[in-house]
């Protein structure tokens, strides 16, 4: 026996998961062409998303469906199935009392609340689209001009808010003749609301349930915005047959185990993106599970409360991005007792938003082995907002990140070849019929066969077996040439950068397009280098100069470059560090924080002509 294969035998056993069999039909066209579809059926699913809340008043009115610290001492709130069914249906009453024009959407300007959550089923229920806005362009944008651009495009009827003063400034940058503003907490000074307390005690009648019975799955569920990353943001029209199907694949390509513990998560992906108000939200409802609303965040100064909530939580699935689990990991590694607790229970891990980093996996099974004796499955799922989202998973126990996976039933995948790569297309029940009041969009977004063209590039693990899955391969508009004619792939290679810098570096752009070779502008990640400094209070300009940081990133990166000998295109020669923070009103950073590679170039192009300096200057990082 050799000695991979001994240390291969030698791995603990991933603890058990039951998935789908990989059945896929692959169909290769003259033209090089690639259509993967699995032969397996997609099952039955619900009529509209809010049957399965009353599915499950129904048959378990006193589980708990969500919980949300709150108060001064900062205990759990906690809220059943039969409770919330009653407030939803209230406040459905008083959606409908208030006689609105058919399909008028009701925007949420604020985060994940157990309010946001019922609002969003309410007005399902009384056939008005949830419209969740991200809270960063009421919070953190100075023009609001996102804000008002999607006001005017979907018209909101209602527009709720948590707390008015804090969105104050927001709401006064908006018309608002003829909305009716809901606040939760407190009203704002100066504007009419009404609060959310007095809609959910609105007596129930009949209106109520002739409402529900009228949804049909064409009915629009929810408007979610794009990133806006290519200029201002889409609003992308969900169905509830688009919801309910895909939530119904992700059950399907995992089985849940009936004598496993009760469906725990706690998760603190915002709801206005698709990921958290989709892939997490409607899966927890469509099962019956119990959601603990996370308001820590991957971030120095929040990850403190995520590891609070651990500490007295044990999911059975966990999601987050390579950030968290890179926090989550160093916190284990010091403390047993959040270590046992973030493992009992836990049946799959899944990551989003980015490659995640071999050493951060490596480091994660250590711990789930030095917990309960197994290891954990790492899954990822790939899709957009206009596709419900997720329309591919890695539904099975592999060791390898970067996946994307294969398609779920009822998904046709489309592959067009670009180059070393392919293009990727969706077609299937849980992809969008268009765009919100922009047919011209809308008509460009698909392809001659119906197939939505979402922009994303992807290879085979194994062109000759495809049963292994397709590696994410990046953008297909951000990829560039260098002067040499070599061609540069940023998405897999950015990836790679940010896990070879790990842990100093947060996010970069790639440069390079028509220029001699490839160069990179990093965001530096200020916790981790705080921590490599050993100064706690160290600014973003102190550890941009700091000599352990600057080590820490050549060594990293140079490493790379050995693995890349020989591929230009896979070099990075120059690295420079940048202090200022990505800008959500530049549009280079989208309201689900990812960057926009284009925008962010284009911002920041005198950083880039230093990086390209003849001489350059004592910030840039030379590489071997």
């Amino acid at each position: 026996m050799s000695g991979n294969a001994a240390a291969v035998l030698t791995k603990p056993a991933f603890r058990k998961i039951e998935w789908l069999e990989r059945d896929i039909a692959v169909e290769r066209r003259p033209d090089g062409v690639i259509i993967l579809k699995s032969r397996i059926p997609l099952k039955p699913y619900e009529k509209h998303i809010p049957a399965a809340l009353a599915k499950w008043a129904k048959e378990a009115p006193s589980r708990i469906w969500l919980a949300q610290r709150t108060g001064a001492d900062r205990q759990w709130r906690k809220l059943s199935y039969g409770e919330a069914k009653r407030t939803v249906d209230a406040l459905t009453q008083g959606l409908l009392n208030l006689n609105l024009e058919p399909g008028r959407p009701v925007a949420i300007l604020s985060g994940n609340s157990i309010e946001h959550a019922l609002m969003t089923q309410a007005a399902m229920q009384a056939r008005l689209p949830a419209a969740p806005v991200s809270p960063a362009y009421s919070l953190m944008s100075q023009d609001h001009l996102k804000l008002k651009y999607l006001f005017d495009l979907i018209k909101p009827a209602v527009v709720m808010v948590q707390d008015g003063p804090t969105f104050e400034r927001a709401l006064k940058a908006l018309d608002l003749d003829g909305v009716t503003v809901i606040h939760v907490a407190r009203p704002c000074e100066g504007i009419t609301s009404v609060g959310f307390a007095e809609l959910a005690a609105t007596p129930v009648t009949k209106e109520v349930e002739d409402s529900i019975a009228k949804i049909t799955p064409d009915t629009v569920g929810k408007l979610l915005f794009t990133s806006g990353s290519t200029g201002m943001p889409k609003a992308v029209i969900n169905t509830q047959k688009m919801m309910c199907a895909n939530a119904a694949m992700m059950m399907q390509v995992r089985p849940r185990n009936p004598n496993a513990p009760q469906a725990t998560y706690l998760d603190w992906m915002p709801w206005n993106h698709t990921m958290g108000g989709n892939a997490l939200f409607n899966p927890v409802l469509t099962e019956g599970g119990t959601l603990y609303i996370d308001d820590g965040r991957p971030v120095p100064g929040q990850i403190e409360e995520t590891l609070r909530n651990l500490h007295e939580i044990s999911p059975t699935y966990y999601a987050n991005v390579p950030a968290g689990y890179a926090a989550l990991a160093a916190a284990m590694e010091k403390d047993d007792a959040l270590c046992r607790s973030f493992f009992r229970n836990l049946g799959l891990m899944a990551y989003g938003g980015a490659r995640l980093p071999d050493d951060l996996y490596e480091r994660m099974q250590a711990l789930a082995v030095r917990a309960t004796g197994e290891r954990v499955v790492f899954y990822t799922g790939w899709g957009s907002t206009e596709t419900a989202p997720t329309s591919t998973g890695t539904y099975w126990d592999t060791e390898r990140v970067g996946l994307i996976g294969l398609p779920f039933p009822g998904v046709a995948l489309k592959m067009v070849p670009v180059d070393a790569k392919y293009e990727l297309r969706l077609r299937g029940v849980n992809v969008t019929p268009g765009y919100f009041g922009q047919p011209d969009l809308t008509k460009a977004a698909f392809d001659e066969e119906g197939f939505y063209c979402i922009g994303d590039a992807g290879v085979f693990v194994d062109p000759d077996d495809p049963l292994q899955g397709i590696i994410f391969a990046g953008r297909v508009v951000e990829d560039f040439k260098l002067t040499t004619g070599t061609f540069v792939h940023v998405g897999s290679l950015r990836t790679d950068a940010i896990a070879a810098a790990s842990p100093v570096v947060q996010d970069a752009l790639v440069t390079g397009q028509d220029r001699p070779f490839v160069g990179l502008l990093a965001w530096p990640n200020l916790d981790a280098c705080r921590q490599v400094v050993g100064n706690p209070e160290a600014s973003f300009e102190d550890v941009v100069k700091h000599p352990d940081v600057l080590a820490c990133l050549k060594r990293g990166l140079e490493a790379h470059n050995k693995s890349t000998v020989g591929a230009s295109s896979l070099r990075i020669a120059r690295a420079m560090l940048m202090t200022e923070p990505a800008s959500i009103d530049g549009n280079e950073l989208t309201d689900k924080g990812y960057i926009n590679q284009r925008a962010g170039l284009e911002r920041r192009a005198a950083l880039v002509e230093r990086l390209y300096a003849e001489a350059p200057g004592e910030d840039v990082i030379v590489l071997r």
